[in-house]
């Protein structure tokens, strides 16, 4: 039968998809448009499952808040290059998903995918869509919510770097300072209460290992790796740290001026903690070269 060019439109219009796909769904399911539409998301399952084993540590981190300024959540969801991560349909997906979990109060990643997104699609779906679309593995990878009965605030750094942080005071200056401040020193806690003993210790394994060749008396190493480990703590908790703006006065004097005070905050960060694949082009191109 012949397809005809407005049935191709509609169903462009309704999945986004190409229209050579659109034009070979409609084939397949003999112009019906309805069909069409169902055997493409079937098609996108199956593109997507083989595609969810590639590495996908690109991506954008979206930071939102509400607009009682009461709570905020960040989402980062992953796709494999930064060239889709600038992708039109790409961004758009992520704004909508990022705006829909704001305004649930689920905090689990595997429930979000269920809800709907648009015209009855759910997140899931519409994900499945996009993998067919854009070719690459796409990934909901964390989410994280942040509440307060004072007052939340936040800064994204780009596309690759979100946070949100709450303080006890309707602030809206120094909490975008402090927000800039956590996205550029990358604090990993509040204060040395917020830091596991586990860490501490393995820190201090570290480095009375790396003190044992200084020929120095065991008390005195042992001291050493003390101060060592309150280096760590003033160089990794937020309220130790040189204000970025000032770097003469500590997130804490700065607080303390102001009479302030940080109830906590997240900060992520596209693809912190993946391993990515290293690709040598020069050695694959080579191998090809070499088998032909």
């Amino acid at each position: 039968m012949t397809i005809t060019a407005q049935q191709v439109a509609e169903l462009r219009r309704r999945t986004d998809a190409p229209m050579m796909d659109c034009k070979k769904a409609l084939v397949e399911t003999q112009g019906d448009i309805e069909a069409a539409e169902k055997w493409m998301r079937e098609q996108g399952k199956l593109k997507a499952a083989k595609r969810s084993v590639r590495t996908a540590a690109e991506g954008r981190v979206l930071m939102k808040i509400a607009a009682s300024r009461k709570k905020a959540i960040l989402i980062e969801i992953n796709c494999e290059t930064d060239f889709v991560a600038k992708d039109e349909s790409f961004v758009r997906y992520c704004e909508l998903v990022a705006q829909r979990v704001l305004e649930e109060d689920e905090a689990d990643i595997e429930t979000i995918k269920s809800m709907p997104l648009e015209n009855g699609v759910s997140i899931e779906e519409a994900r499945q869509t996009l993998v067919a679309k854009l070719g690459e593995n796409i990934q909901l990878r964390r989410l994280a919510r942040l509440s307060s009965n004072y007052f939340v605030s936040g800064y994204s750094h780009g596309h690759r770097i979100g946070v949100i942080v709450a303080i006890d005071k309707s602030d809206e200056a120094l909490a975008k300072d402090i927000s800039m401040h956590i996205a550029a020193s990358r604090p990993m806690a509040l204060d040395k209460s917020n830091i596991s003993e586990a860490v501490l210790n393995i820190e201090r394994e570290i480095y009375f290992k790396q003190s044992q060749d200084s020929g120095k008396p065991e008390h005195i190493i042992a001291k050493m790796v003390e101060g060592r480990i309150q280096k760590y703590i003033k160089e990794n908790c937020l309220l130790g740290q040189p204000f970025v703006k000032n770097p003469d006065q500590t997130v804490e004097a700065l607080l303390k001026a102001k009479d302030v005070r940080v109830e906590a905050f997240i900060r992520f960060e596209v693809g912190e903690g993946i391993e990515k694949e290293v690709q040598d082009f020069a050695a694959e191109v080579q191998a090809q070269m070499k088998g032909v």
